[in-house]
C-alpha cells in the first residue's frame, strides 16, 4: 500500500479505512456570500469509501441558515451525509443562539452502542468526545471522535481527560481508534497520545489546514492495537471549496 491512497480501494477481509473531516458546518463563506455546501460534502463523503467517517462541526439544527438557504436538508446534517447502508450516531457539543452542532461517526458496520462526554475546558469554548463502539468484521472496534480546543493549554488538560476516559471505558486490548480535529500545529500532543498506546502513520504527514493551500496538519486519526498503512488528503478545487480542512484518510491493518 502507497502512502498516497487513492479514494477507491478494493475490499479487504483485514484493512480497516477511517476518514475524519471538520465539514465547517456545511456553510462556506461569511455573510450574504456564504454559500450551502451541504449536498457537496454529501458526495463527497460517499466518494471517501471508508469503513468509518468521523466528523466534527456538524449541524442538528441551525433555524437562522435554514431560513436562509432554500435547499437546506429536511434532517440533521450527520443523517444527511451518510451514504445508503451507512449508520449515522450524532452527538452535540456546542448549544448556541440559533441551534446546535457537535461530532459525528458515519459507519457502513453494525454500531453496538455510542456515548458522549463534556470535554470544554472553559466558557468560550464547548467541546466534547464521541465515542463510538462498532462491530467490523466480527470484532469490536472502539472510536473516539474528537474536536478539541483553541487554547493550547485547553489542548493539554482535554488529553489527560481523553486518557482517562479510554482508561475507564475500553477495555485495554481492545483496538481504538482516536480521530478528528486536534487544533494541534505542534507536536505535544502527538507526544502526549504516543505516552499511552496512541500512534498514527509517520512516514510522512499529509497536510490538511487551511484547505485551500494546506501548510500543517490538524487532523489526525491515531489508533492502539492496529498497524498503520499510510494516509490521505485529497486536494483540488472541489475539496477547498467544500470546508476550511480537507479530509483525512488513513488505513490500518489488523
Amino acid at each position: 500500500m502507497t502512502p498516497a491512497l487513492a479514494l477507491q480501494r478494493p475490499a479487504s477481509s483485514d484493512i480497516l479505512r477511517v476518514a475524519t473531516y471538520n465539514i465547517h458546518k456545511g456553510v462556506q463563506g461569511l455573510g450574504p456570500a456564504r454559500r450551502l455546501e451541504i449536498h457537496n460534502l454529501g458526495l463527497a463523503v460517499e466518494q471517501l469509501d471508508a469503513d468509518i467517517v468521523c466528523l466534527q462541526e456538524v449541524r442538528r439544527l441551525n433555524h437562522k441558515e435554514q431560513h436562509y438557504f432554500d435547499r437546506w436538508p429536511a434532517v440533521p446534517q450527520a443523517e444527511y451525509l451518510a451514504p445508503e447502508g451507512y449508520a449515522a450516531v450524532y452527538r452535540t457539543n456546542a448549544y448556541t443562539r440559533h441551534g446546535e452542532h457537535g461530532n459525528a461517526l458515519l459507519t457502513r458496520w453494525p454500531v453496538l452502542g455510542h456515548q458522549h462526554e463534556d470535554m470544554s475546558d472553559h466558557r468560550f469554548e464547548q467541546r466534547g468526545l464521541l465515542h463510538v463502539e462498532v462491530m467490523f468484521q466480527g470484532r469490536q472496534v472502539h472510536v473516539i471522535v474528537v474536536h478539541l480546543g483553541l487554547v493550547p493549554g485547553s489542548r493539554v488538560r482535554q488529553i489527560h481527560q481523553l486518557q482517562r476516559f479510554i482508561e475507564r471505558e475500553v477495555p485495554l486490548r481492545a483496538p481504538l481508534v482516536v480521530a478528528g480535529d486536534f487544533n494541534d500545529w505542534g507536536s505535544r500532543i502527538q507526544h502526549m497520545l504516543r505516552g499511552f498506546g496512541l500512534h498514527e502513520y509517520e512516514e510522512h504527514r499529509a497536510f490538511t489546514y487551511p484547505a485551500r493551500l494546506p501548510i500543517t496538519q490538524l487532523d489526525h486519526v491515531y489508533v492502539r492495537g492496529l498497524t498503520p498503512l499510510g494516509l490521505h488528503a485529497p486536494r483540488g478545487r472541489i475539496w477547498w471549496r467544500m470546508s476550511d480542512h480537507l479530509p483525512l484518510i488513513a488505513e490500518f491493518r489488523w
